[in-house]
């Protein structure tokens, strides 16, 4: 991890299209501005995670869908083999 000391209104570069701006500091708190093309996401940690586990659920969610509707699916063909017989 780099570690840099700013001071208000100073920036930090990050590859040439991302600017961090040092807005405010009160206390422990530290106001940051962030100028990035609109193609580049930029979440606060714990709304990145929150995003994370709800996608880990939705995944899990539709994995548990698919099995299934694929036991329905195999259960209608023994069905349907059944009464072609």
């Amino acid at each position: 991890m780099l570690v840099l000391s700013r001071n208000k209104g100073e920036k930090i570069v990050i590859n040439n299209d991302i600017v961090l701006t040092v807005l405010e500091v009160s206390g422990d708190h530290v106001r940051i501005g962030i100028d990035a093309p609109s193609q580049v996401t930029v979440y606060r940690e714990e709304i990145y995670k929150a995003l994370q586990e709800q996608n880990r659920s939705a995944a899990a969610i539709q994995e548990n869908a698919q099995q299934l509707l694929s036991k329905v699916l195999k259960k209608k063909e023994q069905k349907n083999k059944k009464n072609v017989i």
